[in-house]
């Protein structure tokens, strides 16, 4: 029924593709399986099926424009989906990309081998260095977007709807870009408006300037920039994002994070980092970050919360089969996050050092992909 109500609305697209099935569907547009009735030259080199990315007409001709303009620009690189062809008529719009066979990352994430795993951020990052190179940030990287076959270890990067060029705000630039403030700076801004507002309650018309940003990106893998609503956001969210993605990878727990607003993600990343760290983080984005949660303290080593939340797994009866990887972590890193000084245990702190280096609170410390694929994980 729903592909008859594709192609009926699609006069003439049954001419150039047999449409075999549905396989995804997002906010802003659904995908089908398909084959080209006729090979031509647009799909010469490729698959004999194909992708047909049907966009909702709710989406903004704008945001529809960006995203083919962008897909367009990126063609050339095995590790990003090019754009093969667009078809219209009148308000619908198919964008034609190549079909990669590729797995679930529901169905593999869990037994996925650490020389996996390694394959897997090395096409992922390899795919962020080109877009970067390019001045785009996704703005959406997370698992459903990074189509990997375990079987061939090869992955690629979809879905650039949300992806935008990297540029700087003019102005109401983020504190951030000039070093932060400090927290004698924040107070003081506080004390400069405290006399505005009545004793119970806020004025109606407050005239301080609110906080606007882009927070567009899936809830789990936003970068603390992107949730503390800096308008200088750049091309180190995506590489915040890659990183919760080999977290989610080393710690067999998807998803890692499970929050349902910004508040929650906040104290989520707060839980990891402590209390001082996000304090600073705060204020490098001109706020004050205040928590009164007693047991969240201390800043917890990456290398202890992938054991623990292994070992977690273990204890609650969702035991990992005999010869699941997991077993290799356990025995490479203990539950204190003290890793073993043994070869596993060297390539493990190896893939650590890349998260380490992946997910920074403050973006200007955040290695970029290039400078990711330089490090002693991804030498073989």
């Amino acid at each position: 029924q729903e592909l008859y109500s594709f192609t009926s609305k699609f006069p003439g697209l049954e001419e150039s593709y047999k449409i075999l099935q549905k396989i995804g569907e997002g906010t802003f547009s659904s995908v089908y399986l398909a084959k080209p009735v006729a090979r031509n030259s647009l799909h010469k080199g490729i698959n004999s099926t194909v992708a047909l990315k049907r966009i909702y007409v709710t989406s903004s001709p704008q945001r529809i424009y960006n995203e083919l303009k962008l897909l367009y620009t990126l063609r050339g690189h095995k590790n990003v989906a090019p754009l093969l062809d667009v078809l219209r008529h009148e308000d619908q719009v198919v964008a034609v990309l190549p079909y990669y066979e590729h797995s679930d990352f529901r169905d593999f994430y869990r037994d996925l081998p650490l020389f996996g795993i390694k394959s897997y951020m090395f096409d992922l990052l390899k795919a962020l260095d080109f877009i970067h190179s390019k001045d785009i940030i996704h703005r959406d990287i997370k698992p459903t977007n990074f189509l990997y076959d375990p079987f061939s270890r090869r992955g690629v990067l979809v879905d650039f709807g949300l992806a935008e060029i990297d540029m700087e705000p003019i102005t109401n630039k983020c504190p951030c870009s000039f070093g932060g403030y400090t927290s004698n700076m924040v107070r003081q801004l506080n004390v400069d408006y405290a006399g505005q507002f009545p004793k119970n309650g806020y004025l109606k018309d407050d005239q301080r300037p609110g906080r606007r940003a882009n927070r567009a990106g899936t809830r789990g893998f936003r970068a603390p920039e992107v949730l503390f609503k800096c308008n200088n956001q750049s091309k180190k969210i995506d590489i915040w994002s890659a990183g919760i993605m080999l977290l989610t990878l080393l710690s067999r727990r998807f998803p890692f994070f499970n929050s349902t607003d910004d508040v929650e993600a906040i104290m989520e990343i707060t839980n990891i980092f402590g209390i001082t760290e996000m304090k600073e983080c705060a204020l490098f984005h001109g706020l004050e970050f205040d928590c009164n949660i007693p047991k969240i303290k201390d800043k917890i080593s990456l290398e202890a919360l992938i054991a623990n939340a292994v070992m977690m797994d273990c204890k609650e009866g969702d035991t990992f089969g005999e010869d699941s990887p997991a077993w290799e972590l356990l025995a490479a890193i203990d539950k204190k996050g003290v890793i073993q000084d043994n070869e596993i245990g060297r390539e493990y702190a190896q893939a650590i050092t890349v998260l380490k280096k992946s997910m920074v609170l403050n973006p200007y410390e955040r290695l970029d992909a290039k400078d990711l694929l330089k490090l002693p994980f991804f030498d073989e």
